[in-house]
């Protein structure tokens, strides 16, 4: 029985990465999919590396007992010229995840980030935050895409994320706040919570009542303090191994696990580290953050 009242899954990022190309490029889905499958876990992400046919992928997937339990989807809603085809595109997303089982879409908006926003040049310095015009749209889009995600039985949850412009505590509040709570839900991610400025069990126990995913990722806060006093941008912080899986950082998981367990969180919660697996072998480190994570339940259980 597990110790958990959540369903524990791992994310591929920590095999092969989505921002640093070169992280894992040579890695095969299929040793992804049999190193989830020989740490007894259930649950992943979409990863780049994955079949794009939906019935091998589910077929995959399927033989080893692993669930597709979301995938990333950035959008431009603080734009309003971007509005309808991203809410088209928001639609064929869902559908794709409605066939695979999924229950929940990772949402992240792109307007105004370094790396991810279509409009603006490789290798910008500047986050440009969102004005009053550009968060009413950003708001309006989720509203209208959580509507979409609920047609096809998810939830959108909304993933706070470094090098964005909902970054911050301040940031992830004023989103909260205007959003619809019957349409908008929250990623909590532990690592892009500090990244971003926050405590993360402060964030995670403020806006706990939206929470429908969680990412269990933690930071090592000495090399985030150089790259920021360095002023490195996002995808430099991973490069230079900011990240890391839960357990081999500095954010404290005892609080956060035993406030998933208290309130009886039942959702997916995954295990990110983003960080290159020639240095920290993925499924090495994996094994690592369950044992952490599995002694943190079990004093929680003797307590």
């Amino acid at each position: 029985m597990s110790k958990f009242p959540f369903q524990l899954g791992v994310h591929p990022i920590n095999w092969v990465g989505e921002d640093v190309k070169e992280h894992g490029d040579n890695t095969t889905y299929e040793q992804i999919f049999d190193d989830i499958q020989s740490l007894g876990l259930t649950g992943t992400e979409m990863g780049r590396k994955f079949p794009t046919d939906v019935e091998v992928l589910k077929a995959e997937l399927s033989k080893r007992n692993i669930q597709l339990v979301s995938q990333w989807k950035s959008v431009l809603f603080s734009d309003p010229a971007y509005r309808e085809q991203e809410l088209e595109a928001f639609r064929d997303h869902a559908k794709f995840l409605q066939h695979m089982g999924s229950k929940v879409i990772s949402t992240c908006e792109v307007g105004g980030s370094l790396h991810f926003d279509p409009r603006r040049t490789p290798n910008e310095k500047e986050i440009i935050p969102l004005d009053e015009a550009g968060w009413a749209s950003l708001v309006e889009g989720l509203n209208a895409a959580g509507r979409i995600a609920q047609e096809y039985g998810l939830k959108l949850t909304y993933h706070h994320h470094g090098g964005t412009a909902i970054e911050t505590p301040e940031e992830i509040d004023k989103l909260m706040e205007l959003t619809d709570p019957e349409s908008v839900y929250l990623l909590f991610d532990s690592g892009h919570a500090l990244y971003g400025g926050a405590d993360p069990v402060s964030l995670l126990r403020k806006h706990y009542a939206r929470v429908a995913y969680v990412h269990l990722k933690d930071v090592r806060v000495d090399r985030l303090e150089k790259e920021k006093a360095a002023g490195s941008d996002f995808v430099t912080c991973i490069r230079n191994g900011v990240f890391t899986v839960p357990g081999d950082g500095n954010i404290d998981f005892e609080p956060i696990i035993g406030e998933l367990i208290d309130r009886k969180y039942n959702g997916w919660a995954l295990l990110e580290g983003e960080q290159d697996p020639a240095v920290c072998p993925a499924r090495e480190y994996a094994e690592k953050a369950l044992q952490h994570l599995n002694a943190i339940a079990e004093r929680k259980e003797r307590a």
